[in-house]
């Protein structure tokens, strides 16, 4: 069954009378019952590019929409076939800009996922697209979680991440987010851009604090230059890694004092609003990826679809596999990789998997048997990376 809150919309589109709402941003993220199972959707539609952004987007390209939408949803119908496929536990449409596609294009692919009851379904939006009609056919169709690409609250730095919203955009967006009954919101951080001061970040970190109601998830990226950028061929944007260093630990101070758990390396949550969807990914589950340039995983085999969407709506509709590669794992990738994922979460790992090195004085805190990160370690996550050493069970 699709995932929908008890709140839905009946009674406005019969009586118009209000439905009743629970308080703004009150959900648990403990999870069904049964194995999880994610579906990831890529949409590359955007309206413009922001320079460091090397996705899989397009700004030339949206006539394409409908036959795209078709097409994820062709996709989404013949992967339920598969063998081990089954009803997700969480969704998550991505891109791109998915706020981008019509309303009903958009929820005609989320209710293709036919997520199971209680599933987690999130949705990307950019704060200038937020629209009471949209929102309330997302959550008709059974999306109950928002993500807002808000990056920062100050205007210059926002124009200097060429973001074409303002503040104003941002606070409409999750306070209306809430008035629609969606169950959790996530907002979007990029830190370390140059134009960034630190006092600007306390700025934009005091703003997402004081929006109402307040977001219940904060996710906050450092930025980082991807080759072939815009960012990339100008070395005068390049961030500052000792900056970057130090308003990430502004990020979790202010956070943490605020009663956010940080729970991955980039990513704090109220209780009970941490995102199901990543925690699939951080503990290696497997997921199903639909449209142009979307990853799979499942049980050690990773694959990927063609990377543009021309290729992709050409493949589904000549009913040939839209995969375009794979690769499967070794015993001991896997196992490497489980601890490398596992590292950068808030669990940590076994404490037998690093070494007791001087080298890791005050970047990994010992609790009982499991080996966590500190907030430098967080920041030097590669560096502990390769200290990282497989349990000879692990790796058969």
């Amino acid at each position: 069954m699709r995932a929908r809150a008890p709140e839905l919309r009946a009674s406005r589109q019969g009586s118009g009378q209000e439905a009743t709402r629970r308080p703004p941003f009150e959900r648990s993220s403990s999870p069904d019952t049964g194995s999880a199972f994610g579906i990831y959707v890529h949409v590359p539609f955007c309206a413009a590019r922001c320079d460091y952004c090397a996705f899989a987007t397009w700004t030339d390209r949206d006539h394409l929409m409908s036959a795209y939408a078709e097409a994820c949803a062709t996709e989404l119908g013949r992967a339920a076939g598969d063998d081990g496929a089954r009803a997700p536990s969480s969704v998550y449409v991505g891109g791109g800009t998915p706020s981008r596609l019509p309303g009903a294009e958009l929820a005609r692919i989320v209710e293709a996922t036919e997520p199971r009851e209680g599933a987690e379904v999130t949705v990307e939006c950019n704060p200038e697209d937020a629209d009471p009609a949209r929102f309330r056919r997302w959550h008709a169709a059974g999306v109950n979680r928002v993500s807002f690409g808000v990056q920062s609250m100050v205007p210059h730095v926002l124009e200097s991440l060429g973001r074409r919203h303002g503040t104003t955009e941002v606070r409409r967006a999750v306070a209306l987010a809430s008035e629609e009954g969606f169950a959790s919101v996530n907002v979007d951080l990029i830190v370390g851009a140059a134009a960034e001061r630190d006092d600007d970040l306390r700025a934009t970190l005091d703003a997402v604090l004081a929006l109402e109601p307040r977001p219940p998830h904060v996710s906050a990226y450092l930025l980082t230059v991807e080759p072939g950028t815009p960012l990339a061929h100008d070395p005068a944007r390049h961030p500052d890694d000792d900056a970057s260093a130090r308003r990430y630990e502004l990020v979790d101070e202010a956070l943490t004092a605020a009663g956010y758990r940080w729970y991955e390396v980039s990513n704090w949550a109220r209780p009970g609003h941490e995102c199901r969807h990543n925690r699939l990914y951080w503990a290696q589950g497997d997921y199903r990826g639909i449209g142009c340039a979307a990853h799979s995983h499942r049980s050690g085999r990773r694959f990927w679809n063609v990377r543009t969407p021309e290729r992709y709506i050409a493949a589904v509709r000549a009913g040939r596999s839209p995969v375009a590669d794979e690769e499967v794992l070794t015993e001991s990738q896997r196992a490497f990789e489980a601890l490398a994922l596992a590292l950068r979460t808030s669990d940590g790992v076994p404490a037998g998997a690093l070494p007791d090195d001087p080298a890791l004085d005050g970047l990994v805190e010992r609790r009982g048997d499991r080996a966590v990160l500190s907030v430098r370690g967080r920041l030097l996550a590669n560096q502990v990376t390769m200290q990282l050493q497989v349990p000879g069970n692990l790796t058969g």
